[in-house]
């Protein structure tokens, strides 16, 4: 039985899906609906980091570019991030931003041992929410830590200690702080088998006990270290977003969308049983317009869309 937490966390997900107001319909008009060979057509919505986009010309170019190559929207960086630009960008092209990734919480960590440095990534963080606001985002992606900042409890406990003053800015601005799984030496063991849960990242989100904190599952990132299909079953209502990449076991590298051996089947099936509606952000190396129309199928592939 759903908690009134997790129908609120099933409401940030339709919201951010449908971000841009009145502008993500009419990118949808051609998308197709869910049917029993495909079940997650019409229940993603591409995304892609705006790194990713290397096309020449102005943000509104890139934009545009990104649409074209089958896009629905766009990451951007905070901080960093030129508000005016943006929504310049936003209007020209009519591609909405959806959210954004933070560009310093891998050096300036809300575990580091140091309360200095927890101090500035908790203003870093606070920016990222109200630049994600302010060019009608949702979303705000966040490592929060690393392995190295001290023992399992500690580094775990001053993540979620700092990371909780940043809450009620988040639903004030309706903004949701979504936590990475990356390699990072946290809620999982870096040196061992591929038969890992996902049970240290439950135990991390559901610590905050709020809607604004879930997950930005990486497809990719954790394939070495266990079933993808089980950790998206695991972690359920948690998974606010997605991220996308190849990995190869076999090969012990990563790679792109559809290429080494995940279960992309299992992928699917995990989603469907979640019930996940949502975004879904390549996270690869990009390229001009061809290379993006590239991404955008091979997505459209792993995905049945």
């Amino acid at each position: 039985m759903d908690t009134p937490r997790h129908t609120r966390r099933h409401f940030i997900q339709t919201a951010a899906a449908l971000g841009a107001g009145t502008m993500l319909p009419s990118i949808l008009k051609g998308a197709h609906h869910a049917n029993a060979s495909n079940p997650m057509a019409g229940r993603l919505y591409k995304t892609l980091k705006i790194g990713m986009i290397k096309v020449e010309g102005s943000l509104t170019d890139k934009f545009k570019a990104a649409k074209k190559a089958g896009f629905m929207g766009v990451e951007m960086n905070s901080p960093g991030m030129d508000i005016a630009e943006t929504k310049k960008a936003i209007r020209e092209s009519g591609l909405p931003v959806d959210g954004t990734v933070g560009s310093t919480h891998w050096k300036i960590r809300h575990s580091s041992p140091d309360a200095d440095t927890r101090k500035e990534a908790l203003k870093f963080l606070k920016q990222a929410l109200r630049d994600t606001r302010a060019v009608g985002g949702h979303t705000c992606l966040l490592v929060v830590g690393k392995g190295e900042d001290g023992s399992v409890k500690e580094v775990s406990e001053r993540s979620i200690e700092n990371m909780r003053k940043a809450l009620p800015l988040a639903a004030e601005l309706g903004v949701s702080i979504c936590v990475e799984n990356v390699w990072n030496q946290m809620h999982y063991d870096h040196d061992g088998d591929s038969n890992q849960t996902a049970d240290e990242l439950v135990r991390f989100v559901d610590a905050f006990d709020s809607p604004w904190v879930g997950m930005q599952f990486d497809i990719g990132n954790h394939w070495k270290y266990g079933s993808m299909g089980d950790w998206i079953r695991t972690l359920g209502k948690r998974v606010i977003k997605l991220d996308v990449k190849g990995f190869s076991r076999a090969q012990g590298k990563f790679l792109a969308i559809g290429e080494g051996d995940i279960d992309f089947a299992d992928v699917r099936k995990a989603l469907h049983e979640i019930n996940y509606h949502g975004w879904c952000a390549a996270e690869v190396k990009g390229g001009d317009f061809d290379a993006l129309k590239t991404i955008s199928g091979q997505m459209d592939r792993v995905f049945g869309l």
